[in-house]
């Protein structure tokens, strides 16, 4: 377990409200994620992930002051940008991967736990469970990785999850796989559980009512073409969180 989370991260996470954006784990578009970042700031959210890049870490720290997360699938990516000031790492962010045919079965996913943290025995690591696996084995695994050293686990759905309706409907069939993890690892876990992958404003308050303690989210952000776009998504999620994470005070 690492030493110290970043303590705005771990009030959010506690209040269940923590908002994760996302830029992608192999986007190195500098515009771009500048673009998602700043806007991440500025329309609240809580922080902010980005691929593991020394340089790309150095570039938003520069820009924006909220924690930073680094994905990559390769431990030894995480050495670098931890350097250059990244707060918490992310085995995890699959989906690119998946579109190459990639798949990650429980076994490897728990040696590349162990391995990042033989690395980094310090730093808050969160690990993605992939979505392939059948719902008893992703908590199974999420238990296995948190034994092994894991702070926060995530969750995904995988963007191949294809919604058959449009609007509402859609936006909850998108969000299906996803909330039906995170609810399956919350109960098998007591470390926060962040869900992600196909969520929107609709659906966050859902992944909060199944035990998430925060949402990470990419697609429904780092897609828009203009930073004002990103920066009423974000708020819009922020919103969501806020009723939620009340609600469930109130209740």
């Amino acid at each position: 377990m690492s030493m110290t989370m970043h303590p705005k991260l771990q009030t959010a996470l506690a209040q269940h409200k923590a908002l994760k954006v996302i830029s992608g784990l192999t986007n190195f578009d500098i515009e771009n994620v500048t673009a998602i970042v700043k806007a991440a700031q500025a329309g609240g959210a809580t922080f902010v992930d980005i691929a593991a890049d020394g340089a790309l870490v150095r570039h938003v720290r520069q820009l924006i002051d909220l924690p930073i997360c680094v994905s990559a699938i390769k431990p030894t990516l995480f050495i670098e940008a931890v350097k250059a000031g990244a707060d918490l790492i992310e085995i995890g962010n699959f989906d690119a991967f998946y579109a190459q045919g990639r798949r990650f079965e429980a076994e490897e996913v728990l040696a590349l736990t162990k391995e990042t943290r033989s690395l980094l025995p310090e730093i808050t690591l969160s690990v993605t469970v992939p979505h392939i696996l059948p719902l008893d084995e992703q908590a199974q695994l999420a238990e296995r990785l948190v034994e092994v050293g894991a702070d926060i686990i995530q969750t995904e759905g995988g963007s191949s999850s294809k919604p058959t309706h449009a609007g509402t409907l859609g936006l909850i069939e998108k969000a299906a796989p996803t909330l039906a993890a995170a609810c399956s690892i919350s109960d098998a876990v007591s470390v926060p559980v962040l869900c992600a992958s196909g969520l929107s404003s609709v659906t966050v308050p859902m992944a909060i009512a199944a035990g998430a303690s925060g949402v990470g989210v990419g697609s429904a952000i780092n897609q828009l073409n203009n930073e004002v776009a990103m920066v009423a998504a974000v708020r819009s999620l922020v919103e969501a969180l806020n009723i939620t994470s009340r609600a469930a005070i109130t209740h």
